[in-house]
């Protein structure tokens, strides 16, 4: 009876939280073009100012000297969102995601494109958000220093 109890009540649980999480928006990557619609002056001078905005031709320039998974590890922190359901996959299927745009750091805009709602995007970015690519380790490797805005703000 009690294990009965216990497959009863962890079902209603597994209920109630798909429920919930079904009634959440997908937020999917769509592009710094996009986010330039509302935000065009934070677009222009990150397209003019920002060495993110041609972080992929780094890429480009090495790729004849590495391998295949080496090239996938280069997309991780060279594009928006790579590894990611939505996020950059290759340059002909997704290229509005082949640098490190607006959603790199602020994460997947759709839903905030939709509801216009600063709560519905990340705002308050930091260094330990720069951290995932710009690391003690890709420092000394590469000899960068994280930035914060990035020349976009």
């Amino acid at each position: 009876m009690l294990l009965k109890s216990f497959w009863v009540g962890l079902g209603v649980l597994v209920c109630v939280f798909s429920l919930a999480y079904a009634g959440e928006k997908k937020k999917t990557y769509v592009g710094s073009k996009v986010c330039a619609e509302c935000h065009q002056q934070e677009y222009e001078n990150w397209n003019r100012y920002s060495e993110m905005s041609h972080a992929f031709e780094s890429v480009m320039r090495m790729k004849h000297d590495l391998t295949p998974e080496e090239l996938k590890g280069c997309y991780k922190c060279h594009t928006t969102g790579y590894g990611e359901p939505t996020g950059f996959k290759d340059p002909v299927t997704t290229p509005d995601l082949k640098e490190v745009g607006c959603e790199a750091c602020h994460g997947p805009g759709s839903v905030h494109v939709q509801t216009n709602d600063p709560a519905d995007i990340k705002t308050n970015i930091t260094t330990k958000d720069c951290k995932r690519c710009h690391n003690t380790a890709r420092e000394k490797a590469f000899g960068f220093k994280p930035l914060i805005h990035a020349g976009a703000h």
